[in-house]
């Protein structure tokens, strides 16, 4: 399943660079079934960085995942993501 980087997760004075939003599918049922997966980006080096899918986000298809080690970078929103 492949799913679209959205935006960093963010409040009105902070923003964490290890939960980023991402667009799982149109309605939330589907996002729904994604859920306790992992989501693996790779850089155009390479390099894959690897989360969990926590929760969904809204009612439009969203999901949030929390990177462990370290957030994504900035070049990375927009791209495609892979969800196992």
């Amino acid at each position: 399943m492949d799913a679209t980087v959205m935006h960093f997760r963010q409040g009105r004075h902070h923003q964490n660079n290890k939960q980023m939003i991402l667009k799982v599918a149109d309605t939330a049922e589907d996002a729904a079934k994604a859920v306790g997966k992992t989501a693996t980006w790779t850089s155009p080096a390479g390099k894959e960085i690897i989360g969990k899918v926590s929760a969904l986000h809204g009612r439009n298809g969203n999901v949030r995942v929390i990177f462990a080690e370290s957030g994504l970078p900035g070049q990375a929103l927009g791209q495609k993501i892979k969800i196992n």
